[in-house]
């Protein structure tokens, strides 16, 4: 994928040239030159169709980067923090990380066979989703602890590795990184290209991301933060080594996301984009950033190419957030009308 920092930098050559030569062009010549610099001008949101929610993005990005805005923001301070389940990919039918939990179990099995009579270990090796749902979150819990924790960071970074590049999505039938949302991918690149620095602010595990979001959204690992657990460093005679422990560090959701980004970040972000009500608490904490800001909601209401949920919905719930963004007069992108597509691989379609 080409980035759009290259287009820009490609339009500014391009315009140079055509200017240095633009006298002695035929007319013909100049017709083609001016649609060429058109195309590369307004290639900037292709997967988006136009209308309120495009306009919005655009309009505000460009207020606040023009020097002579009064809205006017400096580099230093153009900071986009970006929810990941539900914004930058799919979250449905459960979280992909809980997938990643539930095949670790599986795969950890053969070493321990009291699994198969005990809950909730019982219910993922049946593929009970109902069962494993009812252990509610002291069993969901159990299960991403029994995964997650007991390595060295090294250790799990592989394994996280190993299974973003084969697992697949047990209703769509691709692997997980092929359901990102294609838009979003565009507007990270679109804000890169303005000189914003975007992060990842998310529920999922930090060092569950870490290892894949570079490659996936152009994010490195330094801007991703998360939910964590505790871990313990160990000197390991010349051989350091940092373990992960079976403990909470922080749940980086609702009112974490604002510790979060205070903790890793040190700044409010100006533009804030997620989903769902455990995002409200970092769209109002940009919102309370007095510089101009952005707040955009993605409402998942296309059940034809993703899922339609909002208010009702047990996995991203949106309702609260819905009913406030609307009050505030925030940015909603409906993902059926606003999105030409929704995933990558409907490009080649």
């Amino acid at each position: 994928m080409k980035k759009l920092a290259a287009k820009k930098i490609l339009a500014s050559a391009l315009f140079l040239v055509f200017t240095l030569i633009s006298c002695n062009q035929p007319a013909e010549t100049k017709e083609v030159t001016t649609t060429v610099q058109e195309e590369v001008k307004t290639d900037l949101l292709p997967s988006w169709n136009e209308g309120q929610t495009k306009s919005a993005i655009t309009a505000y990005v460009e207020d606040v980067t023009n020097p002579a805005s009064p809205n006017f923001i400096a580099v230093a301070d153009r900071i986009a923090t970006f929810d990941n389940d539900g914004t930058l990919w799919s979250e449905h039918p459960m979280y992909f990380q809980l997938f990643f939990a539930m095949d670790r179990i599986k795969a950890l099995a053969p070493e321990h066979p009291e699994w198969n009579d005990k809950q909730p270990y019982k219910a993922v090796l049946e593929n009970d989703m109902k069962t494993l749902m009812e252990q509610g979150e002291k069993g969901l819990l159990e299960v991403v602890m029994t995964t997650h924790a007991g390595m060295t960071t090294v250790e799990f970074e592989q394994i996280v590795l190993d299974w973003i590049a084969t697992a697949e999505h047990p209703i769509k039938k691709r692997k997980y990184t092929e359901l990102v949302f294609q838009p979003m991918l565009e507007l990270l690149e679109y804000l890169r290209a303005n000189e914003f620095k975007t992060f990842i602010v998310s529920g999922g595990g930090i060092e569950f991301m870490r290892p894949w979001t570079a490659q996936v959204y152009g994010i490195s690992p330094d801007q991703v933060v998360g939910s964590s657990i505790k871990t313990k460093y160990n000197y390991n005679d010349g051989n350091p080594t940092i373990t992960r422990l079976a403990e909470i560090d922080l749940i980086d959701d609702k009112a974490g996301k604002p510790i979060g980004i205070n903790r890793y970040i040190g700044k409010k972000p100006v533009i804030s984009v997620g989903n769902s009500d455990g995002d409200l608490e970092m769209l109002r904490w940009a919102d309370s950033n007095p510089l101009k800001s952005f707040k955009l909601y993605v409402h998942h209401t296309d059940s034809v190419r993703e899922w339609a949920y909002d208010r009702q919905a047990h996995i991203g719930t949106f309702d609260k957030g819905l009913d406030e963004a609307t009050e505030k007069g925030w940015t909603i992108a409906d993902m059926k009308n606003d999105w030409k597509v929704v995933y990558p691989f409907e490009l080649s379609k």
